[in-house]
């Protein structure tokens, strides 16, 4: 689950990583307010979106002066901010974060993620912040610092000074950059993060080090333990049908291209997607209704998929164990039933009550192909997106 930044930023204060003063604002009134109690000029206003590259696509911007700040809310609020991360479609701006400017002297990256070669959580930090770090471990990939940590274990000490020493730390600015790093790794862990980056982490002319942008991410697998992080889910930044899916228990991903996919395990899921573009069609959505699911979970990640207007075609490829086939079958039916099959349907089964399924689907009278194996489902259903 993604936050904003404002979000993110008010679990830093929790653990005293320093950050500079401001808060949201939903109106450009609330944004005029927020910069006079700042007292200071420029403040800066921050387009507040689920999505990197805000500044690059015009949603971060300084403001001198208090007609700066409502104007300048005022443009960024309510417009589509176009981002690399956003795509094409763009998100559109419903909250600023107004903050001090600051008297920036360097800036730097500074992340934790989990690395699962490793079993391990690896802080990466690089000289070269402010900037994507794909383009930096791209073109300069010595300029990025690893440092891993087994998590039984945990942080050390050393593990920040050999952070620090790679960042070029000047002594000055080691003791509060040390306190900051052990607290950002106590945060990661705690919440069961799966990403929390600073890009720029900064050093003021002051000597001071202060996040200046903060991005967490956390792992929906353990959201159970942290109810009180539930609150922070804003469904405006999601899908539509990736948020109904979720009312459901389905793990729904929505992707760019037309035949949507119902199977039943990830594995299986990342399998058919690679068989089905080997095919010469793109896959329109990852959809696995799990090992366990009911009748009513197959209606309704049918139901799901048919609300996607890309979708041209459906390919459903079953392995039936916890879920028998024809518990499977009696959901597509139902779901067709209901919802009406608009796109051609293609069905591969195999496994438990397999004959009961295929029983199933060739009395219900409904227009469903059958496939022989994988790459016979893969090849019919690609012709009949080809045809479109």
């Amino acid at each position: 689950m993604k936050i904003h930044e404002y979000q993110a930023k008010e679990l830093f204060k929790r653990y005293n990583i320093p950050i500079p003063k401001g808060s949201v604002a939903f109106n450009p009134d609330e944004a005029g307010k927020i910069a006079g109690d700042l007292g200071q000029f420029p403040v800066v206003v921050k387009a507040q979106i689920h999505a990197g590259g805000r500044g690059k696509g015009g949603g971060v911007k300084l403001a001198g002066s208090m007609d700066e700040v409502a104007t300048i809310s005022g443009d960024i609020i309510g417009m589509n901010l176009v981002t690399h991360q956003t795509g094409p479609e763009g998100r559109i701006v419903k909250k600023v974060l107004v903050e001090q400017g600051l008297n920036i002297a360097k800036e730097l990256y500074l992340s934790i993620i989990p690395d699962r070669e490793t079993a391990k959580v690896v802080i990466m930090a690089s000289e070269a912040g402010g900037m994507d770090i794909e383009e930096v471990a791209a073109a300069t990939p010595e300029k990025i610092i690893k440092v891993y940590i087994d998590p039984l274990m945990g942080i050390q000490p050393y593990h920040c000074r050999q952070v620090a020493f790679g960042l070029n730390m000047a002594p000055a600015v080691m003791k509060p950059f040390v306190s900051m790093l052990s607290s950002l790794y106590r945060l990661f862990m705690d919440y069961d993060c799966s990403l929390v980056e600073i890009n720029p982490l900064v050093i003021t002319a002051e000597q001071t080090v202060i996040a200046l942008d903060a991005k967490v991410d956390f792992d929906d697998n353990a959201l159970y333990r942290h109810k009180d992080i539930l609150e922070y889910r804003d469904i405006d930044e999601e899908d539509p049908l990736e948020v109904e899916a979720s009312k459901f228990n389905l793990n729904y991903i929505k992707l760019d291209g037309n035949v949507g996919n119902m199977v039943n395990g990830a594995g299986l899921a990342m399998a058919t997607m690679d068989i089905i573009k080997l095919a010469g069609a793109e896959p329109a959505n990852f959809l696995d209704v799990g090992g366990g699911a009911s009748a009513e979970m197959v209606e309704n990640g049918f139901r799901i998929m048919l609300g996607d207007e890309n979708v041209k075609g459906i390919l459903i490829n079953i392995f039936g164990g916890i879920l028998r086939c024809d518990v499977l079958a009696k959901g597509v039916v139902s779901a067709a039933e209901k919802v009406g099959i608009s796109v051609p349907v293609v069905v591969r089964m195999e496994g438990t009550n397999v004959e009961e399924g295929r029983k199933i689907l060739a009395d219900s009278g409904l227009n469903l192909i059958t496939a022989a194996d994988m790459k016979d489902a893969a090849q019919k259903v690609a012709q009949f997106v080809a045809d479109k």
